[in-house]
């Protein structure tokens, strides 16, 4: 075979669409992907490195043949076969199992072939190498993923659930990226979405009736529909928003001045000697991430140089980052000599803290008062009394920081990401709008349209090409 000429990432569907009168919504979409040359891809899929297994992935149109020539042997669909993989000079790269998955039934919904040969970092580039000199081409970051997409296997909930269950952090991460994966969250958008299109179907059905609007709000119940579908999407809001905070955590970021104990807070609160910890100040000349987990929930700690005026160009150059981490957090723990008290020099650092920064105050060093660990707050500050020397207290700063982010316990979240509750967030606003345009039908239904468009943009029924892009280019070669 020859080597097909390069091409662009989204290939040809295994379904031609139906006539045009036919044609879903997103067949802009579609007819693009179509314009692209169908082609077989490889690569990959294990782990770079050496291990017991390696795992090469091909993917395209009519593989018999291509398997034919690299194992000498015709595989039965489904049924693992043991084979040779062969050289084009005819000599055995490696031995291992051979699979193949005709289409439609595969990931990818076209022919599949899956390659399990030994785990050699060597040993793989050679297969591989073999299989782009019979024809294929090297797959893109999340082709394979991106072609299961296109030929309806998965919608695009469902495949960036893929990814994020390979970059789960928690065991409650992976399960709730799993349930994502299974369709679940795409489930109850899609109920959603019938709702709304139910009833955009009833208001321009009675736009061509000459009855007066009103009657008809009242004797469809109009806004009756309206309140339920807000019940609906506040629900899937808060199924999606814990999702979201399994999958990418909070931010927090110690600050203080020197000395006050931010490594010490940060070794206690990661369980592990992460920072150094000395009785001299401005030993952290430089942020120090450590990422751990509560209830499943990541919390990505960052210690930081202390801040105060210095002439210190090392030290200016780690307060300089400071403030930078302070900016990309979610939430900032001022830590505070517990002796000293609240001093001007630290209600000057809150001062600095941006506005949208959740903020904490950690009373620390309480087992050289002696004073017990306890949580108080006052008009504008969430106050805690701790000891990062001893552990007292602590917990109720990790309790704290989940009700920062917003966690509560739950067994259905869905994963999310960003992009998905600004599409809930964008629907819920259109509908909200729909329902002030009543009396008016058309404006009304032109609300629900725009609804039903920002809905849609989460499974993939309405969804911009370079989106697309986007979203499969994060994915990591071979899936």
């Amino acid at each position: 075979m020859k080597k097909s000429p390069s091409r662009s990432l989204a290939p040809k569907l295994a379904q031609k669409p139906k006539t045009k009168a036919e044609k879903p919504p997103m067949m802009e979409k579609i007819d693009k992907a179509l314009s692209y040359t169908a082609s077989t891809i490889a690569a990959i899929a294990s782990a770079l490195g050496r291990g017991g297994v390696g795992v090469i992935r091909v993917s395209g149109n009519e593989l018999l043949p291509f398997a034919r020539i690299l194992s000498r042997k015709t595989p039965k669909p489904r049924i693992a076969t043991l084979a040779d993989f062969y050289s084009e000079d005819g000599e055995v790269i490696d031995t291992g199992l051979l699979l193949y998955f005709p289409a439609p039934h595969s990931f990818t919904g076209e022919d599949v072939l899956e390659l399990q040969g030994h785990g050699g970092i060597i040993v793989q580039q050679m297969l591989l190498a073999r299989c782009l000199t019979l024809g294929a081409c090297l797959a893109a970051p999340g082709e394979f993923t991106q072609r299961a997409y296109l030929n309806g296997k998965l919608d695009l909930a469902q495949a960036e659930a893929v990814a994020d269950l390979i970059d789960a952090s928690s065991t409650a991460a992976a399960r709730s990226a799993a349930r994502s994966m299974q369709g679940e969250f795409s489930k109850e958008v899609n109920r959603l979405q019938k709702q709304l299109t139910e009833l955009r179907a009833l208001v321009e059905a009675s736009l061509d009736f000459s009855e007066e609007d009103i009657d008809f709000i009242e004797t469809c119940d109009i806004k009756d529909r309206v309140h339920q579908l807000q019940l609906s999407l506040a629900k899937i809001f808060g199924r999606a928003t814990q999702g979201k905070l399994l999958q990418s955590g909070l931010n927090v970021v110690l600050v203080g001045q020197p000395n006050v104990g931010k490594s010490s807070l940060l070794n206690s609160l990661s369980g592990d000697e992460l920072a150094i910890v000395t009785p001299v100040a401005g030993t952290t000349r430089d942020t120090v991430k450590s990422s751990l987990q509560i209830e499943g929930v990541p919390l990505h700690i960052i210690d930081t140089a202390g801040l105060h005026d210095t002439e210190d160009e090392i030290e200016k150059i780690g307060i300089s980052r400071t403030w930078q981490e302070i900016e990309r957090a979610d939430a900032a723990v001022l830590i505070v000599d517990a002796r000293e008290g609240i001093k001007e020099s630290d209600r000057a650092i809150f001062s600095r803290l941006p506005k949208h920064l959740a903020r904490i105050t950690a009373l620390n060093k309480i087992d050289l008062i002696p004073e017990r660990a306890k949580r108080h707050e006052n008009t504008q500050d969430i106050i805690i009394a701790l000891s990062a020397k001893t552990g007292d207290g602590v917990e109720l700063l990790r309790t704290e920081l989940l009700k920062i982010a917003g966690w509560h316990p739950t067994e259905d979240a869905f994963i999310a990401r960003e992009r998905h509750l600004r599409a809930l967030d964008e629907t819920s606003c259109h509908i909200n709008e729909a329902l002030k345009q009543l009396p008016s039908l058309e404006f009304f239904a032109e609300e629900i349209r725009l609804a039903q468009n920002a809905l849609g943009s989460i499974t993939g029924t309405f969804t911009a090409d370079d989106l697309l892009g986007e979203i499969f280019g994060r994915f990591c070669i071979g899936k």
